[in-house]
């Protein structure tokens, strides 16, 4: 394993934004994660786990200790009948999984069709599109705790929208060395006709396109709230195409910021407390994140 120093985080991101890591990792297994860990505690160093990074936004300043990025990617199947399970590593990418599958017949993961990110990363916010989501998904997963391997069920991520209790420890500024970190996933699918499959996923790959405006961005910056949409709450405010530096609120779809190259973490930030603000004086409401800031 190389660790390297200051090792800038934005080519990591799917924003293309975040400053250096002063320490940085790739862990391709479970050992390798091990490993890391004991390194960082070893010398008192905060840790934080990168997946895909699409739904992050890193600061310009860094993150002051150790980034391990998960790379495990592998896929198991296992098969009963028009039954089958997918055990799939926490780095494998989430997209890739369900076309995969959905190639070979199998249903369960076609609402993931483009959908950006790892297996980890989907776990840990309860990812989810047209029509359905990682807590309906999942069967268990495999977590790390104080270096030890667990056997999760899906019941105990305590999942609700956007969120499972791994993501609600850290908001709850739990310590890292108390976060479990997930290290694979086993999900429940079903044999389904190759030709209807294949139609969904390009339906949802059609009506994902049309939404998805063009540039690097996290994809959407705030949670819908209940009953109402994020993006059109802050289209009602005014803020399509607001610019503030180098980042946009999209013109195609306001729950998206754009980097429009060059954009800073204070830029977007920026944008973010002025859709909070416009749309709370509007309508009462305020809108939550649904991305995670750090550094």
């Amino acid at each position: 394993m190389q660790y390297l120093e200051n090792e800038p985080l934005a080519s990591y991101t799917s924003w293309r934004i975040g400053g250096p890591a002063r320490y940085f990792v790739q862990a391709t297994d479970a050992t390798d994660l091990v490993q890391a860990l004991a390194w960082a505690d070893q010398r008192n160093l905060p840790v934080f786990v990168l997946g895909g990074g699409s739904n992050v936004l890193i600061r310009d300043t860094g993150f002051p200790g150790l980034v391990v990025r998960i790379r495990a990617h592998n896929l198991r199947l296992e098969t009963h009948g028009d039954e089958a399970r997918a055990m799939v590593e926490a780095g494998a990418p989430m997209a890739g999984i369900a076309r995969r599958l959905a190639r070979q017949g199998w249903a369960g993961l076609e609402w993931a069709e483009g959908l950006p990110g790892t297996i980890g990363g989907a776990l840990y916010g309860n990812a989810g599109c047209y029509g359905g989501d990682i807590a309906t998904a999942l069967e268990r997963a495999w977590v790390l705790v104080n270096g030890e391997t667990q056997e999760w069920s899906a019941e105990r991520f305590a999942f609700g929208y956007r969120t499972s209790v791994l993501k609600r420890m850290r908001a709850d500024g739990v310590a890292w060395r108390d976060q479990p970190i997930i290290l694979a996933a086993a999900f429940r699918l079903h044999r389904d006709d190759l030709t209807a499959l294949a139609r969904r996923m390009e339906r949802t790959s059609h009506e994902r396109r049309g939404k998805t405006p063009w540039g690097a961005s996290c994809g959407s910056v705030f949670k819908n709230p209940p009953g109402e949409s994020a993006g059109r709450l802050i289209e009602a405010a005014g803020l399509k195409g607001t610019r503030i530096g180098n980042a946009e609120i999209a013109a195609r779809h306001a729950n998206y910021i754009i980097n429009l190259g060059g954009a800073s973490s204070d830029d977007v930030l920026r944008l973010i407390d002025l859709a909070r603000e416009r749309v709370l004086a509007m309508t009462g409401i305020e809108l939550e994140l649904e991305i995670q800031i750090v550094g």
